[in-house]
């Protein structure tokens, strides 16, 4: 098994550093709890980028993921960070099978506990379906994404790519552009940011910003020009078309000239500002591929690495009473 040194954080004695069963999203968690999980996934990015990869500590357990969503990037990520855990991965497209012929929420639930993983990882396209899953199963679960909710490892990501890249999180200007209305990524992110203490920005036309969104303790936007001036990080959001039921944006030109990442505007924010996107882009239309593709200002294929280590972080720490690991019983 490799070793994992401790993470820089310290905690007063007696406090439990993740005393969570599930991970449903970054509501709830104090800012220790955030700070615990990017450092033990510091020590996963180090692990990751030699040569021995693979570490036994899920040996003999089994990890489900089971997408009632479908994605690519997340599902993968998700498979190797089990395999390199030593995890037997399998992988439920559950929205091709059991969900299409009639099979309910819950009766889905029911089938995935019979078959007694060690750890779920659930990815669905209605806002709190994770959370009714984990309260029906015996083991673990983990939020993969759901609805416009949450997407918690997203933002621990996104979160460990900014502390790598500046340093710091505390005290920074960071500004979250572009479809906030339909974005569970931004919603996790701005819950992580503004607890681990980043000044946050939202950006968005009229028709894609969620109302009362100063509540979340967020300074909102209309005029993309204004809101990433003087930023530290820009982090662009993707036109999510697919969750519209009409017409909330002009054209892909309109939208792109108004509220679109262009090597001009990127001037606007501060000097070595950050460039993030969750991914995937919509190249053109919310931001430029020379920005994009930009090595000395993009991080976007960084947050990819960091999201393999993140991933290994939370299930390595989410199976440690099921491991009987000392102290997490």
């Amino acid at each position: 098994m490799i070793e994992i040194s401790p993470g820089p954080s310290s905690l007063s004695p007696g406090v439990h550093p993740f005393p969570h069963r599930h991970l449903l999203g970054i509501n709830g968690l104090q800012p220790w709890e955030i700070t615990y999980l990017l450092d033990e996934a510091e020590a996963w990015v180090t692990v990751n980028r030699g040569t021995a990869k693979h570490d036994g500590r899920l040996s003999g357990l089994t990890q489900i993921n089971a997408f009632f969503e479908n994605s690519t990037r997340t599902l993968l990520s998700f498979e190797i960070a089990g395999k390199r855990l030593g995890a037997d991965v399998v992988n439920m497209a559950v929205a091709s099978s059991s969900v299409k012929k009639g099979e309910t929420l819950l009766d889905t639930a029911l089938t995935l506990n019979a078959m007694r993983p060690d750890v779920i990882v659930i990815r669905h396209d209605a806002s709190g379906a994770v959370a009714l899953i984990a309260e029906k199963v015996d083991c673990p679960v983990l939020n993969a994404g759901d609805g416009r909710h949450e997407h918690p490892t997203q933002a621990l990501l996104d979160a460990l790519t900014i502390r790598r890249r500046k340093g710091r999180i505390e005290g920074l200007t960071v500004a979250i552009c572009g479809d906030v209305l339909h974005s569970r990524v931004a919603r996790s992110n701005i819950l992580a940011l503004t607890a681990l203490g980043a000044n946050v920005r939202v950006v968005a036309p009229p028709t894609l910003m969620p109302p009362a969104i100063e509540a979340m303790g967020v300074t909102p936007f209309l005029d993309m020009d204004r809101g990433i001036e003087g930023a530290d990080v820009v982090m662009m959001l993707r036109l999510q078309r697919e969750r519209m039921t009409g017409a909330y944006v002009p054209s892909s030109r309109e939208y792109l000239a108004f509220y679109g990442l262009t090597r001009e505007r990127l001037e606007r924010a501060g000097k070595n500002a950050l460039v993030m996107h969750p991914g995937p882009m919509n190249r053109g239309v919310e931001i430029e591929s020379h920005v994009a593709d930009d090595i000395h200002r993009s991080a976007i294929t960084e947050q990819v690495e960091m999201g393999v280590a993140v991933r290994m972080a939370c299930m390595d720490v989410l199976t440690r009473a099921r491991r009987g690991v000392e102290g997490w019983a």
